[in-house]
């Protein structure tokens, strides 16, 4: 089950039509509508995991949807971030099939590129730096555009305020 930004229960079979409302909101504007997916997680007696579909227009704001998923303790970092990685690439790869399977959503799916946003950064201090080369060329071998801390404003901001 998913929710919208404002934490209302939405079937993730309704979210293509949701964006598509949106889309058709927002897109005479001059503005790049985009959609973003991240994923985080955070450790507590279990692993909890935020996966956030966010379609923004920029300039003109923004919706959001997530889930939760709980998973027994995640320890390893490396497994961590491949867990998150799947499940953006999961959603992604589901969004996609449904936007491409109805004629309605055409121009949306050529227009509005579809991205995944990564929890790991390349700071000197920390866990993940080496994980990026991996992460990032696992998401493009998918065909998707990848984007990493501190630009990965959905995994390392809306994904990880969810987690906590």
């Amino acid at each position: 089950m998913f929710y919208t930004g404002r934490n209302i229960p939405i079937q993730f079979d309704n979210i293509p039509e949701t964006i598509f409302r949106y889309y058709e909101k927002n897109k005479d504007f001059t503005s790049d509508i985009s959609i973003i997916i991240g994923t985080d997680s955070q450790n507590f007696s279990d692993t909890k995991i935020v996966s956030v579909i966010c379609v923004i227009a920029a300039g003109h704001g923004g919706i959001f949807f997530y889930r939760i998923n709980r998973e027994p303790i995640i320890k390893d970092i490396r497994r961590k971030l491949h867990v998150e990685t799947n499940d953006s690439l999961d959603i992604a790869s589901r969004l996609v099939d449904m936007m491409e399977s109805e004629k309605k959503y055409e121009e949306m799916f050529l227009t509005c590129p579809i991205s995944i946003h990564v929890d790991a950064g390349n700071s000197e201090k920390g866990k993940t730096k080496a994980l990026i080369p991996e992460l990032v060329g696992w998401i493009k071998a998918c065909g998707y555009e990848a984007t990493v801390k501190p630009d990965s404003f959905v995994a390392s901001t809306i994904a990880d305020r969810i987690s906590k």
